[in-house]
């Protein structure tokens, strides 16, 4: 069943391809294909059944926790998952099989989530929020082990240019759930729904990730390349690690180009901000954005898949344009056209565009990493990378206090001209699809 699908799927109909896996792993690629598939599924499920932008702000919002440990809430969920990542990978780097390493990343996960939900039912004020901030930090460096290892078991189980539509499928799948979830929450909230109803939300949240590590214990996986404990104790510190941005040019160039892609991310809150500013606060907006984001992952990211499988570098460049073009058009109309910027209609179509373009972003960069190397320089470059970008994300996400200095467009406008220079410095990376 696995074989005929893969095939399928794959659009494989001769001898099948095994680029950059051993013979081995080749045996095993149909299997391990669907199981990644499906439990990458339920964890991007569970991932919006509890984004820190909406559920978890809400939940701290409700039980009256303070403003400025709200504030903390995304920031803390976006980069703390980045920056442990360059002392976690020499820990990483001495196992030869990782799957076990991801599989205790996702129950910590579970057992994090659900906490938030305990809390919620049981605590009120500054309590109940210190307590969702430090169980937001557990998940966040669970999220790190996981994140760490998926990249090599993915490089090591499916084969170049077929790890792009995985991806693409992968999301694709999560995109139709997600839109279900958002029409739940569309229908609910004409009801008053309390805080048990969240809370409950929050433990289905949970379960993804328990169950998604039961799937992952199935893949099967070949032991890979590993580093010594003494030679990661003495030749793989976190200074060693950083020295690849001095003497990788391509991975330093890579660096710099996912840097500037962060605007189809960044921007994003600011999207719903105006929306509350010139439409208005009502629910039934909160679930069209979930809505649209969810359509925006069906549509998109199969293309975006089969298109990275050929250059992940270009579809880096394209999905950032069209991030970068929707803000400067968004910036031209909020400031000159007042007829269209009050229009209901604006907000979640724009919000629609930029899903698309940030599936791109996220597929063609995930793409390119994975592809750019083997072993452990594959896991040393998705370690350094996201410490970086982690670290940029803080920084960023001091951008909420500019908008009592500058424009909510106006910052829209600033992150699209970095996007378009990032388009550039995308373009010009080589190509490592073969």
């Amino acid at each position: 069943m696995f074989e005929k699908l893969y095939r399928y799927v794959n659009n494989e109909q001769e001898e099948r391809v095994c680029t950059d896996i051993t013979e081995d792993a080749c045996k095993h690629a149909p299997k391990n294909y669907f199981l990644i598939l499906i439990s990458n599924v339920l964890t991007k499920l569970g991932d919006t059944m509890s984004n820190p932008k909406t559920v978890l702000t809400w939940l701290m919002s409700y039980v009256n926790s303070p403003v400025y440990l709200i504030s903390m809430i995304v920031p803390i969920r976006e980069s703390g998952s980045m920056i442990p990542q360059i002392a976690l990978a020499s820990y990483v780097n001495t196992k030869a099989i990782r799957k076990w390493i991801w599989i205790v990343g996702a129950i910590f996960q579970c057992i994090a989530i659900a906490s938030i939900g305990v809390i919620a039912l049981y605590f009120e004020g500054a309590t109940a929020g210190w307590l969702i901030i430090i169980a937001v930090i557990i998940f966040s460096i669970s999220r790190s082990l996981s994140s760490l290892s998926s990249k090599d078991i993915t490089g090591k189980a499916i084969p170049k240019t077929r790890r792009g539509r995985l991806k693409g499928y992968t999301t694709s799948v999560a995109g139709i759930l997600v839109l279900a979830v958002g029409i739940y929450i569309l229908y609910t909230s004409q009801e008053d729904a309390d805080i048990t109803f969240y809370s409950y939300l929050i433990f289905f949240a949970a379960a993804m990730w328990l169950i998604a590590s039961l799937v992952y214990v199935q893949i099967k996986e070949f032991p890979g390349e590993t580093t010594s404990k003494k030679e990661a104790s003495k030749g793989n510190s976190i200074l060693s690690k950083f020295s690849l941005l001095k003497t990788d040019t391509q991975f330093r160039n890579f660096v710099i180009a996912r840097s500037l892609l962060l605007c189809s991310a960044l921007t994003a809150p600011f999207y719903v901000l105006l929306a509350q500013k010139y439409v208005g606060k009502e629910s039934y907006l909160l679930g069209l954005f979930i809505i649209a984001k969810g359509i925006a992952s069906i549509i998109s990211s199969p293309i975006w898949g089969k298109l990275a499988d050929k250059s992940s570098k270009n579809v880096m460049a394209i999905a950032v344009l069209i991030a970068s073009g929707l803000g400067i058009l968004i910036f031209c109309i909020i400031t000159f056209v007042e007829t269209f910027r009050d229009a209901n209609w604006l907000y979640p179509i724009a919000f629609f565009i930029l899903g698309i373009a940030h599936e791109g972003v996220r597929m063609g960069r995930k793409t390119y990493v994975v592809d750019m190397a083997t072993g452990n320089d594959r896991t040393n470059y998705v370690s350094v990378s996201n410490t970086i970008i982690g670290i940029i994300l803080i920084i960023t996400g001091g951008l909420s206090a500019l908008v009592s200095l500058i424009s909510t467009e106006g910052i829209i406008l600033v992150l699209s001209l970095f996007g378009v220079y990032g388009a550039y410095r995308s373009y010009r990376l080589p190509n490592v699809e073969g």
